[in-house]
């Protein structure tokens, strides 16, 4: 009786990988541009691919070997750091235009980093 099997990281699989990114760069440029009042969980990403949220963390991890959560905050981490080397706005209104509350904004960059927001932006 013989088997198949699906190939390691089908085209299916990878296509589910290239809409995320796509959609995630969007919303992330979106974020910087301030048009952005909800930051996105990783079911509106699975949503808008109309899949299941879990299908989509599994197929991000077994493509990728990160999770989907991961390479958002990857990304953010990215922009965060950008807009403060960049932009004239407050770290407060950095962290609001990210839609997050200043405090846990600085709590998540330090985490990321290694060091607040401030210290950051003193160090460049």
């Amino acid at each position: 009786m013989e088997t198949t099997t699906t190939p390691v990281n089908s085209f299916r699989q990878k296509e589910i990988v290239r809409q995320y990114t796509t959609a995630l760069d969007k919303h992330i440029q979106e974020l910087k541009a301030g048009e952005v009042e909800v930051m996105f969980e990783i079911r509106d990403f699975a949503n808008m691919l109309h899949i299941h949220p879990v299908h989509l963390t599994n197929t991000i991890r077994e493509v990728t070997g990160k999770s989907a959560c991961d390479l958002f905050e990857e990304r953010l981490v990215d922009l965060s750091k950008e807009m403060i080397a960049t932009s004239p706005l407050s770290i407060g209104e950095i962290a609001r235009q990210l839609t997050y509350d200043p405090s846990n904004f600085v709590k998540f960059f330090k985490k990321y980093t290694g060091m607040t927001p401030k210290k950051y932006r003193d160090s460049l």
